[in-house]
């Protein structure tokens, strides 16, 4: 893939795949990524906060990664979060996801104790120095990892060539021209929050990784084909129908993600549930997944429907 354009386009967030029982399945995660490959997407992140990252050890995040390189076989980028509460869990996730030859690694920082800028970058620094022949993403979640990427603290990080980019899911899309100013024109920058794809691309972001794309990947991908061709304005309908969906993914009692995989099951692909302390989906919750489900296909019908 040309350097250039490799880290551009729509990258879903990988969701858990779990059997039965609740432990990691590689066939299921195998399958997601066959589906979403068909769908078209660019991209694959693979171990993030939609890959429920946090509560799993590091042999079954390895065990997923290692499914998924598989299934991809080359046909599109495969970026590896990395990040644990240890340095050295993050480094052996480091390490492995270079052997089995993924395209970059990324990891946010060092979260629950409140560390100074060093040591984050010290953190991140290991991190990559256990892939030392892969690119590397600095995973800036200020909402939830409770640390924001500065200007100072990417300046230092720069000062490591395989930093290659962000994944910004800060809700300030300001942060993306920022960083992209700091970081020049061969930094690539990803938009994270879903609801401001559109606006995230207008201010320089070279694609988006999001938890919602696996859910609607038509609707992401027909905005980023219509900002490609110029035609921006055309996308902000579909903008408001995905931030519609998103809030309706929202309303119940289960937790986003476990709507999104009921959403999957129905279209034949089987991911499991979402594991504790995340909550199920009840059985109250079934009629609002009916409606999210009748508001994607709608959309989709309605945005798809021509060719570009």
């Amino acid at each position: 893939m040309n350097s250039s354009t490799k880290y551009q386009g729509v990258f879903p967030a990988f969701y858990a795949c779990y059997d039965e029982r609740g432990e990691i399945s590689p066939e299921r995660a195998a399958r997601l990524a066959e589906h979403l490959i068909a769908k078209g997407v660019q991209g694959l992140y693979v171990g993030g906060s939609s890959g429920e990252c946090i509560y799993q050890g590091v042999e079954e995040r390895k065990e997923t990664l290692r499914a998924v390189v598989e299934a991809v076989a080359g046909r599109a980028v495969v970026i590896a979060h990395v990040a644990a509460n240890s340095t050295r869990d993050s480094a052996l996730l480091a390490a492995h996801a270079q052997s089995l030859g993924v395209d970059a690694i990324a990891a946010i920082p060092p979260i629950y104790f409140k560390l100074p800028e060093y040591a984050i970058a010290d953190y991140w620094n290991a991190i990559s120095a256990a892939a030392p022949e892969t690119d590397f993403f600095i995973y800036n979640i200020p909402q939830l990892a409770g640390v924001t990427l500065t200007p100072r603290l990417l300046e230092k990080m720069l000062e490591n060539p395989r930093v290659k980019g962000v994944k910004n899911s800060s809700m300030a899309t300001l942060d993306i021209q920022t960083f992209k100013m700091i970081g020049g024109d061969d930094f690539y920058v990803f938009n994270g929050p879903d609801e401001q794809f559109l606006a995230g691309r207008l201010m320089g972001a070279c694609g988006g990784i999001g938890g919602t794309y696996a859910a609607m990947p038509e609707l992401f991908l027909r905005m980023d084909a219509l900002i490609r061709a110029g035609r921006a304005q055309e996308a902000a309908p579909i903008q408001m129908d995905v931030n519609r969906i998103i809030s309706a993914l929202c309303a119940c009692h289960g937790n986003m993600y476990a709507v999104i995989k009921e959403l999957l099951r129905r279209r034949g692909v089987e991911v499991g549930s979402v594991r504790s302390p995340l909550s199920p989906l009840e059985k109250q919750d079934m009629a609002q997944v009916d409606l999210c489900e009748e508001m994607i296909e709608k959309a989709v019908a309605l945005h798809t429907a021509q060719a570009l």
